[in-house]
């Protein structure tokens, strides 16, 4: 499972069993099959081949005395690679490939090759070490050693859960002691670094629930704790303030969420009320303040450090900016950061089951997240702009197109994980309760504190469709329980009736919250639950400046976009959309797959001159025309070849 919060004091609600959920068909189904027959073996192939600057399996061998040669690529990529095997043991797993499982035990074995007997690994290091150079381990926080170690830690506690072997988790263990004793040191000498993309507060705490040892659990409060001692700290690593005095979330989107996802994990594990009010004041600032329609975030490529005193700031990078700063043509949203919002909403759910948590997981995984993954599955976005243009004045620091390889190649192995782990979001379950969190058709294996124990079916095409149908079989134990069935903020009507002609209407009133269906007897229950799907039209803040007068279109849990093939007009900086569109849904193919599509009707506007070569010039507007429009769901963009791409749209009222 994601997170084995069973025995966590403070959790509320808790994860099913690992394998207790499978997609069965539909959307979740296809993507976790892609990203397992596709994008697990290309990750793979662009980390083992030597010509890669990537360089990553190479780098072990050479550390472990395999091979010999330099250390190339990021000093992050252990890291990566830790991330790789975690969606191929999913892979492996889910799919009974035996093959596959082999070919993570070698490179189990290599790993533990490479590692010191002191219990250090990173290859960086230890390549240098091994050619006769000076030590440089733990001098530098960008040489990213402590991620590297947190995301060994998950890794090996998922590759136990999955197999019960206790190969990985040894070398997790022994690096672990090794991480125990720099942080001991650190409380002793006051020489205290913030590790970069903290990886490893959820790794330690992960480690301590998968082996019940409690020094784990105090290694990562203590290395919560130290971040306060840290000198002449800055926004970037969200270490200016004592971190218990943070209301609102600044500096680089990567570090924050994962370390409000490992402090989370620290209070369900400890219960300290002031890191909750810190983590509930920080999610708010972030979701009403700095996040995109799609669930991105970390708008600005760079920012500054602390925000208003730019005499004394420092760099911050892939920063939140100001409150309601979300540009569109140069929005960053690195794919990580949104994932890093999925596994801290995760646990903030733990904490207290609202349904505006799922509400985020659901947002960000359907656009900013899965938009980072091509619909082919071997083609990825590092960054996640909401316009794309035909031509820029200016270079951006990042590709316009999604390419095959990254030079910085942290998302690709992130998302892979988290697709492939995405069943594991469906449900939760708290002593006669079950929770529905991330919608697919899927069944589940469920057993409940009160004893009942039964085979949970839902069915649903959803997104394309909001009709599901629940129903039950294998039942061990008929008691009674609770099924909390989610209804989406967006959701302005609908119905859910159960055979006993049981109608519950649903409307706003309802919206972001549960609904409780009490099921006596589960053997003699089917429910039918349907969401109304028409297409609306969203407007943004007022502050936020790029999008006054303009309108998102969104339908169920996607945004939806406008490319250049679906609209014939010159630039789609001349499209405007009327404030009563009306929508018709349409199947439309990209690449084989089949998406629901939006049409509608557009003006075009005429003009006599396109002036780019002025800052500022007169209009002349020769008049407009109607033109037909289609719109797909944003995460398929770029799937067509290079053009334009917008989501927010002027607005226009007939007369």
């Amino acid at each position: 499972m994601l997170i084995d919060t069973r025995d966590s004091p403070f959790a509320l609600v808790k994860p099913l069993p690992q394998k207790a959920v499978t997609w069965k068909s539909g959307f979740w189904k296809e993507r976790s099959g892609t990203c397992a027959s596709i994008t697990v073996p290309h990750i793979r192939e662009l980390f083992e081949c030597d010509e890669s600057n990537l360089h990553v399996v190479e780098n072990f061998r050479i550390a472990a005395g395999i091979t010999r040669g330099p250390h190339m690529g990021t000093a992050f990529g252990d890291g990566d690679f830790y991330k790789w095997m975690e969606a191929a043991m999913y892979a492996a797993a889910n799919n009974n490939d035996l093959s596959l499982e082999k070919v993570l035990e070698g490179y189990i074995d290599i790993i533990a090759r490479a590692q010191q007997p002191d219990g250090y690994i990173s290859t960086k290091q230890i390549i240098a070490e091994k050619a006769g150079l000076p030590s440089i381990r733990n001098r530098d926080i960008n040489d990213f050693e402590v991620y590297n170690f947190g995301h060994l830690f998950t890794a090996a506690c998922i590759h136990y859960r999955l197999t019960g072997k206790r190969n990985f988790l040894d070398i997790a263990e022994k690096a672990a002691a090794y991480l125990e004793k720099m942080y001991q040191d650190a409380l002793v000498s006051g020489d205290v670094k913030t590790a970069v993309c903290p990886s490893h507060y959820m790794g330690l705490i992960e480690l301590y629930r998968t082996t019940a040892k409690r020094s784990y659990l105090d290694l990562a409060a203590l290395s919560i704790q130290l971040r306060d001692k840290v000198k002449d700290g800055t926004d970037d690593n969200q270490d200016r303030l004592p971190l218990k005095e943070h209301r609102s979330i600044v500096g680089h989107a990567v570090r924050a969420t994962y370390l409000y996802a490992g402090l989370a994990d620290l209070y369900l594990e400890t219960g300290d009320p002031e890191y909750k009010q810190v983590l509930d004041s920080c999610w708010e600032n972030c979701v009403q303040k700095k996040m995109y329609i799609t669930g991105g975030c970390g708008a600005l490529y760079q920012g500054v450090s602390p925000v208003g005193n730019f005499d004394t700031g420092k760099r911050v990078h892939q920063a939140f900016g100001y409150e309601y700063q979300l540009p569109n043509i140069t929005a960053y949203n690195e794919t990580c950061a949104a994932l890093g919002s999925i596994f801290w909403n995760y646990r903030m759910f733990a904490i207290n089951p609202e349904a505006k948590y799922f509400d985020i997981i659901e947002k960000t995984f359907y656009n900013a997240s899965l938009s980072g993954l091509g619909l082919k599955g071997n083609t990825y976005f590092y960054e996640n702009m909401l316009r794309r243009t035909k031509s820029l004045d200016y270079e951006l620091p990042w590709p316009l197109e999604r390419k095959q390889k990254l030079e910085c190649n942290c998302c690709p192995p992130n998302l892979a994980r988290t697709i492939i782990q995405s069943q594991e979001y469906a449900y939760m379950v708290s002593g006669d309760s079950v929770y529905t969190g991330l919608y697919g058709a899927n069944e589940a294996e469920i057993s409940l504190d009160n004893g009942a124990a039964f085979t949970l079916i839902q069915e649903t095409r959803y997104p394309w469709d909001g009709t599901f149908i629940f129903s039950f079989k294998n039942i061990n134990n008929p008691q009674p329980f609770t099924l909390n069935l989610r209804i989406p903020s967006w959701v302005e009507t609908g119905t859910i009736t159960t055979n006993r002609k049981y109608e519950n209407v649903i409307s706003n009133n309802n919206a972001n919250t549960y609904i409780r269906i009490c099921i006596d007897n589960p053997a003699d229950m089917v429910i039918h639950m349907n969401f109304g799907m028409n297409a609306r039209l969203t407007m943004a803040h007022p502050m936020i400046e790029e999008d006054i007068n303009q309108v998102a279109v969104e339908r169920g849990p996607l945004v939806y976009c406008i490319e250049t093939p679906d609209a014939d007009i010159q630039t789609l900086d001349e499209l405007m959309i009327p404030g009563d569109a009306q929508f018709e849904t349409v199947s439309y193919e990209i690449h084989g797959y089949t998406v629901t599509a939006l049409k509608t009707e557009g003006i075009a506007l005429e003009k006599v001159t396109h002036d780019t070569k002025n800052l500022y010039h007169r209009l002349i507007l020769k008049g407009f025309h109607k033109t037909p429009v289609r719109m797909i769901p944003y995460f398929a963009w770029d799937n067509r070849g290079f053009g334009e791409m917008r989501i927010w749209l002027p607005i226009y009222f007939r007369s």
